[in-house]
């Protein structure tokens, strides 16, 4: 039959595929003989039908992706993919319950401060070029937040580049990605940047807990130390008792090692 006939058909089933997250491929064939021309090579070819490939999220994602979002982190799908592919799949994984996202068309179409106010809310861009990604990330850094971006391909190495923190795969990444981020995923798994982070709150949050106790417990020293060498400075006439320390080297090493 001729493609025209069945186009309908063919594209309600290209969306039904999309809706349950599949990638989907349109396979068609053309026998070539010895003496083919290069301009006539996409033409005329008979359409046998439709693929769809699935390429699940690992287990861990969707709990990864909430747990980030109880931590005050705000996870983004930026995808080649199909819109509706991207959807579904971003609904599966729990990373958003709205039904709006965003093309690469339809974002060459909005000014700057169109896309701003659009990152705020969208989480989800599909059929992007990574001159596209790199837009959408300046724009999230023009609101005042520190960004972060993961990519494996050449098309990622900008916006990788340009992030805050950029995150390479190790396992699928190009060299070219792995060369501009500043950290690499060895095992490629999303729930490895929300435990990195876990972690480093925690390291942070030590610090400073180390540092307020180091501070309350060698105040009293401080202020000792302090009001003896004003007392000092102002009474510079009274008899040189006066000008003796009030706590010796060998007191404040002792008092540190007994409180510290």
């Amino acid at each position: 039959k001729p493609i025209e006939e069945v186009r309908d058909v063919f594209l309600q089933k290209n969306e039904e595929f999309a809706r349950n997250a599949l990638r989907v491929l349109g396979i068609a064939y053309k026998p070539l003989d010895d003496n083919f021309k290069e301009e006539e090579i996409e033409k005329g070819y008979t359409f046998l039908g439709l693929a769809g490939i699935i390429d699940p999220a690992r287990d861990e994602v969707k709990d990864a992706i909430e747990e980030a979002r109880m931590a005050g982190i705000r996870t983004i799908m930026i995808t080649g993919d199909h819109k509706i592919t991207a959807l579904a799949i971003a609904q599966e994984i729990g990373l958003t319950e709205s039904n709006e996202a965003i093309t690469g068309i339809e974002l060459e179409e909005m000014d700057d401060d169109q896309l701003r106010e659009k990152v705020k809310d969208v989480d989800v861009f599909a059929r992007v070029t990574s001159e596209h990604k790199l837009r959408i990330l300046r724009r999230l850094k023009e609101l005042g937040l520190v960004v972060s971006m993961t990519g494996d391909g050449v098309n990622d190495a900008p916006a990788v580049k340009g992030a805050h923190v950029g995150v390479a795969m190790g396992l699928k990444g190009t060299e070219v990605t792995q060369e501009a981020s500043e950290m690499i995923l060895i095992d490629d798994n999303y729930a490895t940047i929300v435990n990195a982070i876990e972690e480093g709150r925690g390291i942070f949050e030590t610090t400073k807990g180390f540092f307020r106790y180091m501070l309350s417990t060698n105040f009293d020293e401080i202020f000792l130390i302090l009001t003896a060498y004003i007392v000092m400075k102002i009474f510079v006439n009274i008899p040189s008792i006066f000008f003796a320390l009030p706590v010796q080297p060998i007191q404040i090493l002792w008092l540190n090692i007994a409180t510290d």
